[in-house]
């Protein structure tokens, strides 16, 4: 119940902020939208607005923001079709943007949730060689061996390649400074260590710091993935659809509610990312459309590109069976 639950929640997260981004700038740009739907398949909950058809579908896997001749020609002067093309573009990468923007505020929270290291210390170990050498539990480690240490991981390494040789360890206490000798011994992992825990940083401002740079570091690592997909370097079992998703949801009762954060983080990048391939039916796609159509002029019909897109829709529905066939396979065996 718990995974079906979260599972719910993480497709909300991902689709009703995707496709909303696509209704709200649509709206702005004056774009007639005849139905706004979160879920696919048959209606569950209808309701007319002024303009708009608002409804909520039985199928929790995705959702569409339908405009007037977005796939046909219209007369409408509101119709999608009869737009500029930065406002075409605009609203094509909307959904995407707001993916991003989920990700980037969901990490900030699994960022502050998890906690950042801090050099001040949570706890010394009685037996170990900095407690054996006077410090404490709550000092703060501002030097070693005379050069500033501004991070945990600046610490660590110092520690690290001492090879065992005595350190000059400083630290600021009760607004006073104080200076060790502690020689660093080599613990079970043949690690040199002197017995110190940092204390971690779960304040907000650490989530807004370091949600945009983790959340960039993210992207590379998707970016090199899909650049692996292309070139035969990550195989079929490496990929998941939602049925695989579901099975990475159901872990989160193992690894704790902050792996859900970051894998919601993960999975709505992964969509921005996905949406912005130059694929027909995709964004990208029809960006790609936008632009080479605003060069050639009316070589190419709002039909034509309607038809390449529907035929990208069906190829895409098709690997996304196959996807979820071999999800279905994996999960057996």
């Amino acid at each position: 119940m718990q995974t079906l639950l979260l599972t719910l929640i993480l497709f909300c997260i991902l689709i009703i902020p995707h496709e909303l981004g696509h209704f709200i700038v649509a709206k702005l740009a004056g774009v007639q939208v005849n139905e706004f739907s979160i879920g696919m398949g048959p209606a569950l909950y209808k309701k007319q607005g002024k303009e708009t058809l608002y409804s909520l579908r039985a199928i929790p896997i995705g959702g569409y923001c339908a405009m007037e001749g977005e796939n046909e020609e219209s007369e409408n002067p509101r119709a999608f079709n009869n737009k500029k093309w930065w406002q075409k573009i605009l609203v094509l990468i909307a959904g995407a943007t707001m993916n991003v923007l989920v990700a980037i505020i969901v990490m900030g929270i699994a960022l502050s949730a998890t906690g950042l290291t801090t050099n001040v210390l949570e706890s010394v170990d009685e037996e170990g060689p900095a407690y054996n050498a006077g410090i404490l539990a709550g000092d703060e480690i501002i030097k070693i061996d005379g050069n500033e240490v501004d991070n945990w991981g600046e610490v660590s390494l110092s520690i690290g390649n001492s090879n065992g040789e005595p350190l000059e360890i400083q630290v600021k206490r009760d607004m006073n400074t104080y200076t060790y000798n502690v020689t660093p011994v080599l613990n079970d992992d043949e690690r040199y260590v002197i017995g110190i825990v940092s204390k971690l940083d779960h304040s907000p401002l650490i989530g807004i710091r370091y949600s945009l740079p983790a959340t960039w570091n993210m992207n590379k690592n998707l970016l090199t993935g899909f650049k692996e997909m292309i070139t035969g370097g990550v195989s079929k079992d490496d990929i998941s659809g939602p049925v695989g998703i579901v099975s990475l949801v159901g872990d989160t009762k193992d690894y704790g509610f902050t792996y859900f954060l970051y894998l919601t983080a993960l999975i709505s990048l992964n969509i921005a990312i996905i949406n912005l391939l130059p694929l027909p039916a995709l964004d990208g796609g029809r960006i790609i459309f936008v632009i080479i159509r605003g060069i050639t002029g009316n070589m190419i019909s709002d039909d034509l590109e309607g038809k390449v897109h529907t035929a990208g829709m069906l190829l895409l529905l098709l690997l996304f069976l196959l996807i979820t066939w071999n999800d279905i396979i994996r999960l057996f065996n």
